[in-house]
């Protein structure tokens, strides 16, 4: 069955939602096959995929084409695409646009955009531009400098509160479907417990809808330090790092490519190459 809005929208008490993120057609593939409910094409590209130190470089063509990627190899999976920095915090107007090029050009199935309350009227703008909308909030990258740092939000009974109120301020705006990132297990299990919508963490917890990893962290390919609510499924890291070091020493040692690897000629025409000048 085909994952929708709608179907994300109704698993909300019935099933958990399993999210991953994914930046390429190949990858893409491979997890749509899995039957992964959802795919997020992140703004996290620019760490895992680009080696920036941070979100906040990644830019609008950078999105569309790595979000286009992925929509070529989901068949089943709900494509959802992060709106990068700058790309909603100038206008509603400037919002709607952006998110377009998002579903015109990336085939985006619906846009991320992180932020609570100061946002209400992008997301409604959104909405009503038949665009639909997945909240973010607690940790949000591209506020980094903001927060100094990556930190758990919400620890705090006034920053607690606020995060409820812009979850229900998100929500009634349009959002379809609700991020949380960094926060206590606690609090994200009120948030879940009291929005209608389905609410999908990332180091928050179980309580959660469902759940969300970028795809690398989770697999163990790569070798930047992980958060803390990572868990390695996989070391895909080490898998490749000994398929291209025996590629290697085969090559060096003239053992690649051997007689399968090699296009023989008909006997009859052996003679011809020898005699070729």
């Amino acid at each position: 069955m085909k994952n929708t809005v709608a179907t994300v929208r109704e698993a909300k008490g019935h099933e958990k939602l399993v999210m991953l993120t994914a930046y390429d057609y190949s990858v893409a593939r491979i997890m749509d096959k899995a039957g992964v409910n959802a795919l997020l094409v992140g703004d996290s590209l620019g760490m895992v995929m680009l080696g920036y130190p941070d979100t906040l470089s990644v830019t609008m063509d950078d999105m569309v084409r790595h979000c286009a990627a992925v929509a070529r190899g989901a068949q089943k999976a709900l494509v959802v695409c992060d709106m990068p920095y700058m790309s909603c915090h100038i206008s509603p107007a400037e919002t709607v646009r952006n998110a377009g090029r998002l579903v015109a050009e990336g085939h985006a199935q619906a846009v991320k955009l992180e932020g609570g309350a100061d946002f209400v009227a992008d997301i409604r703008a959104l909405v009503r531009a038949s665009i639909p909308v997945m909240g973010h909030l607690g940790l949000t990258p591209q506020s980094v400098n903001a927060f100094g740092g990556f930190k758990v939000q919400g620890k705090t009974k006034e920053d607690a509160q606020r995060l409820l109120d812009d979850a229900r301020a998100v929500e009634a705006a349009g959002a379809f479907a609700l991020t949380l990132e960094c926060v206590p297990a606690p609090l994200a299990e009120r948030i879940t417990r009291e929005l209608a919508i389905p609410v999908i963490g990332i180091g928050a917890g179980a309580a959660c809808d469902g759940q969300v990893l970028v795809w690398q962290d989770m697999a163990g390919l790569g070798d930047r330090q992980v958060p803390r609510f990572v868990k390695g499924f996989g070391k895909l890291g080490e898998c490749l790092f000994d398929a291209v070091s025996t590629y290697a020493r085969e090559v060096r040692n003239g053992i690649f490519p051997g007689p399968d690897q090699c296009y023989p000629l008909p006997e009859s025409l052996d003679e011809v190459i020898r005699q070729l000048k």
